[in-house]
């Protein structure tokens, strides 16, 4: 089965659902934030309670994927290359890495994705604003946009960079990107795309956990 659906090691799905009912359309939401937003918490949460209550084979997967080309792009953090190179392994990896995602949805899935083409528009936005300047971001939706599959929702959850910083302390592995001015950035670009698309729900994730995945079930509902 996992072979068949294009799973590898680090994607998880749920059990096989019976049911004598045909497979509905399939739905698509990926998880946005700066680093310590704890979107990936948040994310693991909502799978293990769809899995128990949508009736539904659900799917969590993460970007950099897990593939060979994932692999490159989280290699690529500790090498000496360009930011130009940076962006377009992450957009390898995502080519690769959406036609997988389209099958899931086409079978009826719901797939939750762990960063999608949203964070290198914030990330490597933000990467090469010193060289592209204003047209970073323009930029890299032009790369984007061909090879992508438009989430039905995408959950940016948002909290001051000040406190992502707090929060990453005692992380036993720091990225170059876990820098307090450099999240600044990402912040700004992050809350720019959501006022442009009204499929990116804006999620205050400094309180409470349960109360960002009931905010983040609600829409959800609403929307499945």
């Amino acid at each position: 089965m996992t072979a068949e659906i294009g799973l590898t090691g680090r994607d998880r799905i749920s059990s096989d659902i019976q049911s004598d009912i045909a497979p509905s359309k399939g739905r698509f939401y990926t998880f946005e934030g700066i680093d310590g937003a704890g979107k990936s918490t948040v994310a693991k949460r909502i799978f293990d309670i769809l899995s128990k209550t949508s009736g539904r084979q659900v799917i969590l997967t993460s970007e950099p994927s897990d593939s060979w080309l994932g692999d490159c792009v989280r290699r690529s953090h500790g090498e000496d290359v360009s930011a130009f190179t940076e962006a377009l392994l992450f957009v390898a990896d995502r080519a690769n890495h959406t036609e997988r995602i389209r099958r899931w949805i086409e079978s009826g899935m719901i797939v939750l994705s762990d960063r999608y083409y949203a964070s290198t528009l914030a990330y490597q936005g933000a990467m090469l604003k010193s060289i592209l300047g204003e047209r970073a971001v323009k930029w890299l939706w032009t790369v984007n946009e061909p090879i992508i599959i438009r989430p039905d929702l995408t959950f940016l959850l948002t909290i001051s960079p000040e406190t992502g910083m707090k929060r990453l302390i005692g992380r036993n592995e720091r990225t170059k990107f876990e820098r307090l001015e450099f999240l600044r950035e990402v912040d700004k670009i992050y809350r720019r795309l959501a006022e442009e698309d009204g499929t990116i729900v804006v999620v205050e994730a400094s309180g409470p956990i349960d109360e960002v995945v009931e905010t983040v079930l609600e829409a959800i509902d609403g929307n499945i």
